[in-house]
């Protein structure tokens, strides 16, 4: 798998509705992920959707999840970031740190529950960027810092 870029859409509580008119409008399939398949939601919604990706016929593909009070408003100017994902970790470690200079990270790239590496940053221009690494069983560890 080669690393992907596309949109990231964020919602207060209606990931899931915007996600199924999306797929209304472009077809393909849709997968949902909500925060209660990963244990404790700590405040959350165990209903939220955690993560969902749509991807369309045409070739698209569309990522969406409800965010939590906790990381901030979701309003007009701040609903979208762009996601990086792929199985290259040097490569998504190495733009991640690019990215972050000058920026801010809001998360650092390190592993996740879902068993991925994953972080964001909002660049020095204040565009979101979403790093996920995914990897065989035996990948390396982005390298510290990353």
């Amino acid at each position: 798998m080669g690393s992907r870029l596309n949109p990231y859409l964020s919602f207060r509580d209606n990931a899931r509705e915007a996600m199924e008119f999306y797929q209304g409008v472009f077809g393909g399939d849709l997968a949902i992920s909500t925060f209660g398949e990963f244990g404790p939601t700590d405040g959350v919604a165990a209903d939220g959707v955690m993560h969902a990706q749509l991807d369309t016929p045409s070739g698209y593909t569309l990522m969406a999840s409800d965010t939590p009070e906790a990381m901030g408003d979701v309003t007009a100017g701040n609903t979208i970031a762009v996601s990086l994902s792929g199985d290259d970790v040097d490569e998504l470690s190495g733009y991640f740190a690019k990215l972050s200079d000058g920026g801010t990270v809001t998360m650092p790239l390190a592993e996740q529950m879902w068993g991925d590496h994953f972080g964001m940053v909002t660049d020095k221009f204040g565009n979101s960027w979403m790093v996920n690494i995914a990897g065989p069983e035996d990948a390396e560890a982005p390298p510290a810092g990353a």
